[in-house]
């Protein structure tokens, strides 16, 4: 008889949990974000905001751009490059050897060369894999309790 009894009294209280989760769903989000969009809304619970096409090229536009005159001109354009082949030209002379460009390609050669026997073994070789960096995760924001 007791059986029956707790049977009863677990089926109401279950039936009374699922009443306030059904009463708190329709009450809507206790704190409602009028700042995200609709299509943001649907996005998947965890998933960090995306940055628009407009974004990411405003982004790109404005690393070129150094004297931030809304323009970027040829010498502006090709600083990065000039700086990256000012880098390889260890000796500054203006041009650019096949040891100079190939420099860090012989050092890690030369790294993975365990044996120095100028040949990498499959085992070597592994050791030269790109090491990829994970993504970031999105950073936690808390929410106000309502």
């Amino acid at each position: 008889m007791w059986r029956y009894l707790a049977i009863a009294a677990a089926g109401l209280m279950l039936a009374g949990g699922g009443i306030l989760l059904w009463q708190s769903d329709a009450a809507g989000p206790s704190l409602p974000s009028p700042a995200l969009a609709a299509d943001e809304q649907d996005a998947p619970i965890g998933a960090p905001p995306a940055a628009s096409e407009k974004t990411r090229e405003e982004k790109r536009f404005g690393r070129y751009d150094k004297n931030k005159d809304g323009k970027i001109s040829r010498e502006e354009y090709l600083a990065s490059r000039r700086k990256a082949y000012a880098k390889l030209d260890t000796n500054g002379d203006g041009r650019l050897s096949f040891e100079e460009w190939s420099a860090k390609t012989s050092e890690r050669f030369a790294k993975a060369d365990a044996d120095n026997s100028a040949i990498l073994t499959p085992e070597e070789f592994a050791t030269t894999k790109v090491q990829r960096k994970t993504a970031r995760p999105a950073p936690c924001v808390p929410q106000a309790k309502s």
